[in-house]
């Protein structure tokens, strides 16, 4: 395993068995690992898949932005993404950078 790697830490995103916007998340890195269940609620969910992003793909996003500004260990273990918000005011404007990110194409309709 080089620095890079290390340095970024895995995010495993599992989808909810029978439908719905709550996700099992889990959080690896050199120091272990961190579990999370995250949710969005469906009005954020239709929003964000306007631009052209999967549930699971915005919950990935979301944990990346957060890993960006603290420890994993930090990271509430259960949250609705809309929590994000009230910790951190920039979260509407850097999400759609993350999106992109993991997508690897420009946000729909941008």
């Amino acid at each position: 395993m080089d620095d890079q790697e290390m340095s970024q830490p895995s995010i495993s995103v599992t989808p909810p068995s029978g439908g719905g916007f709550t996700f099992d998340v889990v959080i690896r890195d050199a120091r272990g690992e961190s579990r999370h269940r995250v949710t969005i609620e469906a009005g954020e969910a239709q929003r964000w898949a306007k631009l052209g992003a999967e549930p699971s793909r915005c919950v990935e996003a979301v944990m990346r932005f957060l890993i960006d500004r603290e420890p994993k260990e930090s990271i509430l273990s259960t949250f609705d993404t809309n929590v994000v918000r009230r910790y951190f005011p920039e979260f509407d404007d850097a999400f759609p950078g993350y999106l992109v990110r993991l997508c690897g194409e420009s946000p729909s309709g941008a």
